[in-house]
């Protein structure tokens, strides 16, 4: 997926009309992007976290799934909705689930060369199915009660992927 073309955008979110690929998206001061958390939660209030496998952040927990918004070689632009659907069915085999836009934050940080320039929506939903976490985008997927998550979010953030920290933040204030 290195060959993906991701949504430039303004520090609000609103797309400029350019794109770029992810390579450059994430080599030096990066260009700004779209990008989607989506954290999934169970009628028993527990989320589904991943502990995935990232390039930079290998081996940490993270929320349930996270991909940028692409623009297509069609020349069409792929909507949140769109991503998440996409992401969910290459990350789970989960097929489509309900899910609402809950804030936003930018995630700006340089890892040496690469970095990180993403305006990210954190979605939620509730899933209550059956899943496959498929092995070259995680190690393990798991159930955890959402307030203890959130705790230990606050306790151990470095066990956590960084937009997952920011992400806690934002669903804190908006829920």
């Amino acid at each position: 997926m290195n060959d993906q073309m991701l949504i430039l955008c303004d520090d609000f979110g609103n797309p400029t009309g350019e794109y770029a690929p992810k390579a450059l998206c994430h080599l030096g001061e990066g260009r700004r992007h779209l990008a989607i958390t989506i954290l999934l939660s169970n009628e028993n209030g527990e989320v589904l976290l991943q502990k995935r496998k990232h390039e930079l952040f290998d081996g940490v927990w993270d929320f349930t799934a996270a991909t940028h918004v692409l623009h297509h070689p069609d020349g069409s632009n792929e909507s949140v909705d769109d991503a998440a659907t996409r992401c969910l069915w290459e990350e789970y085999q989960i097929g489509t689930v309900r899910l609402s836009v809950s804030g936003a934050f930018v995630y700006f940080a340089r890892y040496g060369d690469r970095c990180e320039n993403e305006y990210c929506l954190p979605l939620v939903g509730e899933f209550n199915g059956r899943f496959s976490l498929n092995p070259k985008v995680g190690y393990e997927a798991k159930w955890v009660p959402r307030n203890e998550f959130f705790a230990d979010v606050e306790r151990s953030p470095e066990v956590y992927s960084p937009w997952a920290v920011e992400g806690v933040k934002v669903l804190r204030i908006s829920v």
